[in-house]
């Protein structure tokens, strides 16, 4: 029997579970965060308050499981930076959400390097990625210690090494996306080229052992938490995809040992390093998903998430949305775009508004599974789905019915903590395949659709003019 303890640190909050392989999951605990958001475009995290989510979150976990355990694994945000003094682990500035958009800036001085960029990383010239935001934090808060991604930084304090694993690197834009390493003259262009970067490690690697949660424990299973749900549900082979509906929506595809240029304004990245091998993924965002659900529970429509159902009309009535509240990522990586409301009378009511938002987040989800198809080299059939917003059966109902596609509910709702700890597993043991290491799973619930070819057809092409309209007016002054 090998025990992991498992930590997924997010935007909103930190997951921690304990798992093993004869009685699953024994043990979890969460801690929250709230992400403060600036004027601007800024979004920000404190990181002792990250570091203490993760130690307090593990070490209850840890307590309530009551064995012993016999690794460690962590998933992270991806792209969120911050900077430290390696010496002493102090941070010396907040921590710079994914979210954030201050680093537009940086981004246009390089727009004419955006096909080298694209062809070289696999991603999209954007602030969402971390290049850019550590060049926007070394030229605006402070050029002292290293800027690293928070990986690096909570496995510091955990092992004392100095590492990230090749899916969070590939996530920086300065990453050779065939070599799977730094590219030091992509790191020039941002001005991060004498900068110390972490070394690159596997996800089945063993990086180091810490005492924070007990006993020296090994540490391993280091992955971005989109990567690590791809891990959890299975999507091992080439062509299978999921989305994890969290904070934001994300659409991976596994495409293989083939480092996939996407033609359809996807971006690529590394999905994980087991094995002495890269695979590699395609993926597309939606950047706001329970966070337009927080918007609709801020304005008073309603009063928390679980209200989705009870509340969502059958019909919106006409009413249109597109939740475009921090820009809109690909296909259109329009970072100012805005979100927008249409078709409302004197009849609009809010239960219109909420399923207009719903039917908003699954159009997006739509377009992203559109092009997924096109890069794989064959249209998408089914959708695995994760995250918190599967709990309601107005979204994913509205996501089969607009993609014409069932979508399978994993049946966990730790699909991001579970893949690492099935990384780990077989960073413990050699021997074990991460097809083993994952296992079999069912959905909980499939939702085949309900609309018509036809009326689909039509939702989505009125829905694209709209995200176009969007995306247009977000350009101009």
């Amino acid at each position: 029997m090998t025990t992991i303890l498992a930590i997924d640190q997010g935007t909103s909050g930190t997951k921690a579970i304990v798992v093993d392989t004869e009685d699953g999951t024994v043990a979890i605990a969460e801690e929250a965060i709230r992400p403060t958001y600036l004027p601007g475009g800024g979004v920000e995290q404190n990181p002792q308050q990250l570091l203490a989510s993760v130690l307090t979150a593990g070490r209850r976990a840890v307590s309530m499981a009551g064995r012993p355990i016999d690794g460690v694994a962590l998933a992270n945000q991806g792209e969120t930076v911050l900077a430290w003094d390696e010496a002493t682990g102090t941070p010396l500035s907040p921590a710079i959400v994914w979210q954030d958009r201050r680093a537009e800036s940086i981004c246009a001085e390089l727009t004419e390097h955006s096909e080298v960029l694209a062809q070289r990383t696999g991603l999209v010239l954007d602030p969402y990625f971390s290049a850019p935001k550590m060049a926007w934090l070394r030229r605006h808060l402070t050029r002292d210690g290293v800027v690293t991604t928070t990986d690096t930084w909570l496995v510091h304090h955990l092992t004392g090494e100095f590492v990230t694993d090749a899916s969070t690197a590939s996530r920086s834009l300065i990453f050779d996306l065939d070599s799977a390493a730094w590219d030091g003259q992509l790191a020039e262009m941002f001005r991060l080229g004498g900068e110390r970067m972490p070394r690159i490690v596997a996800s089945d690697e063993v990086v180091g052992t810490t005492r924070a949660f007990g006993q020296e424990t090994p540490v391993a299973g280091l992955i971005v938490d989109q990567q690590a749900a791809l891990v959890a549900e299975a999507c091992l082979e080439q062509g299978t995809a999921k989305c994890t509906y969290g904070t934001g929506a994300f659409l991976l595809a596994n495409t293989g040992p083939d480092a996939v240029r996407s033609s359809a304004g996807l971006t690529t990245s590394v999905a994980w390093q087991t094995a002495g091998q890269t695979l590699y993924c395609v993926d597309g965002q939606v950047y706001t998903v329970a966070s337009a659900v927080r918007w609709l529970q801020d304005l008073g429509l309603i009063q928390s998430a679980t209200e989705l159902d009870s509340l969502a009309a059958a019909d919106a009535e006409g009413v249109l949305c597109v939740p475009a509240f921090a820009g809109l990522a690909a296909p259109r990586w329009a970072p100012e775009a805005a979100a927008s409301l249409s078709g409302m009378t004197l009849a609009t009511r809010r239960e219109h508004l909420v399923l207009a938002v719903l039917q908003g987040i699954a159009a997006q989800v739509t377009e992203l599974a559109d092009l997924v198809g096109c890069d794989v080299g064959r249209p998408l059939n089914r959708l695995r789905a994760d995250g918190g917003l599967t709990n309601s059966a107005a979204l994913m109902q509205a996501q089969a019915d607009i993609a014409q596609m069932p979508v399978d509910i994993y049946p966990n709702a730790h699909a991001t903590p579970l893949g690492a700890a099935a990384l780990a597993r077989c960073a413990l043991n050699p021997a074990m395949s991460l097809e083993e290491a994952v296992g079999d799973w069912q959905p909980s619930t499939v939702y085949e659709p309900r609309w018509s070819e036809d009326r689909a057809q039509q939702f989505r092409t009125t829905w694209a003019q709209a995200a176009t309209d969007c995306a247009s007016k977000g350009d101009k002054p």
